[in-house]
């Protein structure tokens, strides 16, 4: 009935020199290539109190002119312990040839954000240019995204409008590239 299904030959990667050749484009944002792991802190004035998490995310391409971007959260106790689950998101990243930046990012929860932006050496600032909520979304009206990368390690500042609040800090975290 079904004929046999080859694996996939155009894998992802997120490792320079395994898999496909990058992209041409990918040149100024080749240092976000990889697995990355590490703890962040996290506040906002409609929160009861400020939180800690782990996070996740990988960086990879399949040799055309974008990345995909996955990252995962959990919330971890005093001590770093998992508590639960938090924030997760997927999308992608396409560069310009002028070395700007197109994002497309969605949410679980209802949340789907287009960015804009530019790739500075080893900085890239993103700002949200649209924010679509389903219905039962949690009224996000805009973000912005500062990542930094020096010595093997990121870090991220992600600045937040939303639920009647403006544009204001809401996660930093520092992350550290795995091994592949």
């Amino acid at each position: 009935m079904f004929e046999p299904v080859q694996e996939n030959p155009y894998p992802d990667t997120h490792v320079l020199g395994e898999g496909p050749e990058p992209h041409p484009l990918l040149r100024p944002v080749l240092h976000l290539l990889g697995r990355w792991h590490g703890r962040g802190q996290g506040e906002y004035p409609t929160l009861e109190k400020d939180f800690r998490y782990e996070q996740e995310i990988t960086f990879s391409h399949d040799g055309r002119p974008f990345l995909r971007y996955e990252a995962r959260a959990w919330l971890i106790d005093a001590s770093g312990a998992p508590v639960r689950p938090a924030g997760r998101e997927a999308g992608w990243w396409r560069v310009t040839p002028d070395a700007g930046l197109e994002v497309v990012l969605a949410h679980p929860t209802g949340i789907v954000e287009t960015y804009v932006g530019r790739v500075s050496g080893t900085e890239v600032e993103i700002e949200t240019k649209d924010v679509a909520l389903t219905p039962l979304a949690k009224e996000v009206t805009g973000t912005r995204r500062h990542y930094t990368v020096e010595n093997g390690e990121m870090t991220v500042v992600h600045d937040m409008a939303a639920v009647g609040q403006p544009l204001q800090h809401h996660l930093t975290t520092h992350l550290r590239q795995r091994p592949s």
